[in-house]
């Protein structure tokens, strides 16, 4: 096993690396003020977005779901890596040399197995591109020709060639200290009677990379006949590749689909390349399997859901193409971006369409035609005898099934008054009035599945992070904020923590038991144990990684990053406004010991020993006296 990484090369790492850079390869972060960003969470599903990145402190934070941490832990999470793994790939991302605490630096073949097998896929991405250049490779060459692709875009896309033999990859990869049971896990070769053999062989070859940009898996076109082989062969799942959760070319279009509020789904590889070349920097498709949930998820994070956010299908005019289209209808609702279908009115794909007619063509055909949901609907009604009372109610009946899924009741009525149109149903109120109807019952019976909404709280609302509902019962930082104490604890601590030289030194000599709720008081832990608040005043974002390194669990640590990014209550948050916090948290600890020490000669009654009763008696006029001086001289008497 390799040693233990050196903490000032961690240190380096996450110093080296910004918090927003990495948390935007995955979704698109808009200012949330205070010098916050936010967006939808990527962890869990929101309609508004809740989780906001703190790029001073380097901490992110989901009021939602409650994870949270720096970007270690933001990696660690979402692409399911070790520690060691997730400072790895940072530290090659910014160029840093890690030292290992024992033996020495760390040998390839010890790093972690998702690393191991991302640098692979990469090592073989450059193998293909290098075989394209060879003699046998011209097959593949008059492909690409043949459909407008020329050697310039062929690079660009890092399109690449498998070479015909059973085992050329595989030895080029052994051949860069990669072992066997690599290249088997990678996917990349497969067993064969003498041993490993390449799992491409013979065909043109596209890498697939995930929304960070790492490669992770292939999707290979057959080009020779007597190769029998499917027609498209992609890697099979992996640890690191899953088809249900990539899309080709999302590396190339997030930041254009981000910045547009658009995105363009087409149906295979040459189809993305043709709509790119042609202007149409937004085009993303599926890998071997339908546009499903997960698909959805990824799109959702880079659109925002804002109100003009636009998702256009271009699917093949065949039967197929039209299958694809109501399959993505089944989960249009879970855009809260209007989704839109275009289709070539001779049925060319965007490729073919190229070809054929240009570039503005391609640009022409991804311009919203025809709302999805009404393409869907105009599917449904043709399959039935509209000439006819029992053919329109049989339409109607399925139809109107699919419109009531439809979320916002303006949107459901006029899609509805539409239906009536389609259907031939000239009373446009019945049909508004059936489709309400299946509405209603749907929502009935969801709430007698207990399914209504998120979950117990209902669905999400937008509002300050203190309104935020998670979708499960909340583990205890969410406390009770209506409480003046909590209140007033809970923004002393963010004070601590976000602007430590407003409150030192006097935070630091705060006890444990003046927070009153236990989370608070865990969190106040954390702060004594970094070496108090004092330690922020130097290097607020070293001081937050020491404050969360003594966070006994997840639970605090979570508070932790959620009260470090937080927005405060105040308009200026200044001297007089930390002030007012550190004498409220303080007076109530004074009140609360009078009351203490007052109850406990009140239940002794005459049974105190007249020395105990005097020092209790002192204490109280002690403590009194402060009380007075507090709330006379703020800040100042303390």
């Amino acid at each position: 096993m390799a040693g233990r990484i050196n903490d000032d090369d961690v240190k380096a790492v996450r110093d080296a690396v910004p918090i927003d850079s990495v948390v935007s390869e995955y979704l698109q972060l808009r200012n949330a003020g205070g010098g916050n960003l936010k967006g939808l969470c990527p962890f869990h599903d929101e309609k508004s977005p809740s989780f906001q990145v703190s790029p001073s402190k380097g901490l992110f934070h989901c009021f939602g779901c409650q994870e949270g941490g720096d970007t270690l832990a933001f990696v660690m999470k979402i692409d399911h890596l070790t520690f060691s793994e997730t400072v790895e790939r940072l530290a090659a991302k910014a160029g840093i040399t890690l030292r290992y605490e024992e033996g020495g630096y760390n040998p390839s073949h010890q790093r972690g197995e998702r690393i191991r097998l991302i640098e692979a896929h990469k090592a073989a991405a450059q193998f293909y591109v290098e075989q394209l250049d060879s003699p046998e490779a011209e097959i593949g060459r008059k492909f690409l020709a043949g459909r407008g692709f020329d050697q310039a875009a062929a690079a660009h896309f890092g399109v690449g060639y498998s070479p015909a033999g059973w085992d050329h990859l595989t030895r080029y990869l052994r051949g860069k200290g990669f072992s066997d049971k690599e290249l088997i896990t990678s996917g990349l070769s497969q067993d064969g009677r003498r041993g490993p053999i390449d799992r491409f062989r013979g065909r043109l070859m596209w890498p697939i990379s995930d929304t960070s940009g790492e490669i992770v898996g292939f999707g290979a076109r057959k080009l020779r006949d007597d190769d029998n082989g499917p027609k498209y062969l992609n890697t099979p799942e992996t640890s690191i590749y899953k088809k249900s959760q990539v899309l080709y070319g999302i590396d190339l279009a997030k930041k254009d689909i981000a910045k547009a509020s658009r995105a363009v789904v087409v149906e295979g590889y040459t189809d993305v390349m043709a709509c790119h070349l042609a202007g149409v920097t937004t085009a993303i498709a599926t890998c071997g399997t339908a546009f499903g949930n997960d698909h959805i998820k990824i799109l959702r994070r880079l659109l925002m859901d804002n109100g003009s956010a636009r998702v256009i299908f271009t699917f093949d005019g065949d039967a197929a193409g039209q299958k694809a289209a109501l399959r993505a209808f089944e989960d249009d609702q879970k855009f809260a971006a209007e989704t839109y279908i275009a289709i070539a009115p001779d049925g060319m794909d965007p490729c073919d369409l190229r070809l054929a007619k240009g570039d503005e063509a391609v640009r022409d055909l991804v311009e919203p035609r025809t709302p999805l949901f009404e393409f869907a609907l105009r599917q449904i009604v043709r399959r039935y005898d509209l000439e006819t009372p029992a053919g329109r109610a049989a339409a109607l009946d399925e139809a109107a099934a699919v419109v009531a899924k439809i979320k916002t009741s303006s949107v459901q009525r006029e899609v509805a008054v539409q239906l009536a149109g389609f259907v031939g149903i000239l009373d446009q109120e019945f049909v508004v009035h059936r489709v309400a109807q299946l509405a209603r019952w749907a929502r009935n019976d969801r709430g007698d599945r207990g399914e209504r909404g998120n979950g117990p709280g209902g669905p999400s609302r937008k509002g300050t992070p203190q309104t935020v509902q998670a979708p499960t019962a909340p583990s205890g930082p969410a406390l009770n904020l209506r409480s003046p104490a909590h209140r007033t604890e809970r923004e002393l601590l963010k004070l601590a923590l976000q602007k430590p030289a407003l409150v030192s030194p006097a935070f630091d000599a705060y006890g444990i038991d003046e927070f009153t709720a236990p989370p608070y008081a865990a969190v106040r832990q954390c702060v004594a144990e970094a070496g108090g608040a004092e330690q922020g005043l130097a290097e607020t974002r070293e001081y937050l990684v020491a404050v969360l390194d003594a966070a006994p669990n997840d639970t605090v640590r979570n508070l932790v990053t959620e009260l470090a990014v937080e927005v405060f209550h105040g308009k200026s948050i200044d001297e007089t406004y930390a002030g007012m916090q550190l004498v409220q948290v303080r007076l109530r600890a004074v009140d609360r010991r009078i009351n203490d020490v007052q109850g406990s000669l009140a239940r002794l009654g005459s049974n105190v020993a007249p020395d105990d009763l005097a020092a209790a008696q002192n204490e109280v006029w002690v403590l009194q006296q402060y009380a007075q001086s507090l709330r006379a001289n703020g800040a100042d008497a303390l």
